[in-house]
């Protein structure tokens, strides 16, 4: 007899949906006068996903306001991508720090 596997789909979309649920929070980037510029729009490119240009942007605008909103996610995506950039910075000893806020 040939079995056939298949795939976890329901799984996928259990973690989709949970997602869905969840409350909505901002992901604040905060200034500090160590971290280079370079480093934050690395950072903000490759752990939140964003475009060079609009990485550029917010990070100036955390230079110059002392914060900016990088985006509004789900609490557990914001939380997980948060530690992921502390994370990173610490590796480098860097203080970059973000935090989260209800929508």
């Amino acid at each position: 007899m040939e079995r056939h596997a298949t795939p976890e789909i329901e799984h996928i979309e259990e973690e989709e949906q949970e997602t869905a649920f969840e409350p909505m929070y901002r992901v604040i980037i905060h200034n500090d006068d160590v971290t280079p510029m370079d480093f934050v729009v690395n950072i903000l490119q490759n752990i939140f996903n964003i475009l060079q240009p609009d990485s550029v942007e917010i990070m100036l605008i955390a230079h110059t306001q002392g914060e900016a909103v990088i985006q509004i996610l789900p609490k557990s995506e914001a939380e997980k991508r948060i530690n992921n950039a502390h994370f990173a910075a610490g590796l480098e000893g860097y203080p970059l720090h973000f935090s989260i806020e209800p929508e």
